[in-house]
């Protein structure tokens, strides 16, 4: 048979104030100088007649170094304040998704369950969300391939295309090159970019690379949705 085994709560113990050898060094001689200032304030009243010189300057010293050890004192304080509030600060909050959390994973075999409208106005909502102003949804008949445009934070104008495409349809490079042929032409882009829940070719890929159009798959769009990734307008080279 086996005896339970009676376990006592751990007790914290209390942490001893750190060693300081310069507080320690300014104690003592504060002391030092206590005893020197009484022992000439006696000798000063026994004897009437003498110099009062040394009294004054042990009064002196005594207020110097008093001085020192409560500003010595008052730092040590603040600093462990400000390590404290260093600590304890709370993390910044990420931004409220706009999309489900799961769009654009690889298990997703819908688009989320939205349609291509609802996509492009929750993309223009996440270019609000992150900075984005003078935001407008412009895709539908006779859109030239622009379905957001916006101005990011540092002044540029934004045009963006938006695949809504289950998880086995990648947008391939027929869309990039229609694509490609107005974003720059016709809706005059400084960035230019294309979002999909999916995936891109290959071809894609190297077409938009040769026109310098941002290519982001269902990966970033994840990211970005969730506040864990930067924006388009974020990306090194973008």
């Amino acid at each position: 048979m086996t005896m339970p085994v009676r376990r006592y709560p751990a007790v914290a113990r209390r942490r001893r104030p750190a060693f300081s050898l310069r507080s320690t060094s300014l104690g003592f001689g504060l002391v030092a100088l206590v005893i020197w200032g009484v022992a000439l304030t006696f000798k000063s009243a026994v004897r009437p007649h003498s110099h009062p010189l040394g009294a004054v300057l042990a009064l002196l010293a005594l207020l110097l170094l008093s001085t020192a050890a409560i500003r010595s004192n008052w730092l040590r304080r603040a600093a462990r304040r400000a390590a404290l509030e260093t600590a304890v600060a709370p993390a910044p909050e990420q931004p409220a998704p706009v999309l489900p959390p799961t769009v654009g994973a690889p298990e997703a075999a819908e688009c989320a369950d939205i349609d291509p409208f609802a996509f492009e106005d929750a993309v223009s909502r996440l270019c609000e969300r992150d900075g984005c102003a003078d935001v407008h949804v412009v895709g539908g008949a006779g859109d030239l391939g622009a379905d957001v445009v916006a101005t990011t934070p540092d002044g540029r104008h934004l045009v963006i295309q938006c695949k809504c495409y289950g998880a086995g349809h990648k947008v391939g490079s027929q869309d990039l090159q229609r694509f490609g042929g107005t974003c720059y032409a016709v809706h005059e882009a400084d960035l230019a970019v294309v979002v999909t829940t999916s995936a891109f070719t290959e071809p894609a890929l190297g077409y938009a690379e040769q026109c310098a159009i941002l290519c982001l798959d269902g990966t970033f769009l994840r990211a970005w949705n969730n506040g864990t990734g930067p924006a388009p307008w974020e990306l090194p080279g973008a």
